[in-house]
């Protein structure tokens, strides 16, 4: 799998939700992460992701697939509260 992203806006999600997008790739290599459709969005197919990130927090990722072997990042942050316990429960929902 091959992930990328526009750098720029990296740059701006890292200053609003401190989270680094390269650990948002790595996040996404969870065995135990979960992916929903986002149904929001209608111009693409956009997925929702809660995965565990490699400085142990939860994160919500949003992400769409470029083609079958490369997803592009759009967003990443830290989890809220009822998203964690969706991740540890096992039932990721809107």
């Amino acid at each position: 799998m091959h992930v990328v992203w526009d750098f720029k806006k990296a740059r701006t999600k890292l200053r609003k939700h401190g989270v680094d997008f390269a650990d948002a790739a790595v996040a996404l290599e969870d065995i135990n992460a979960l992916t929903i459709l986002d149904p929001e969005h209608h111009s693409e197919y956009r997925f929702k992701t809660l995965a565990l990130s490699p400085t142990d927090n939860i994160l919500l990722i949003i992400h769409a697939e470029e083609d079958k072997d490369t997803i592009r990042l759009i967003s990443a942050r830290t989890a809220e509260p009822p998203e964690r316990r969706q991740y540890y429960t096992g039932d990721f929902y809107e």
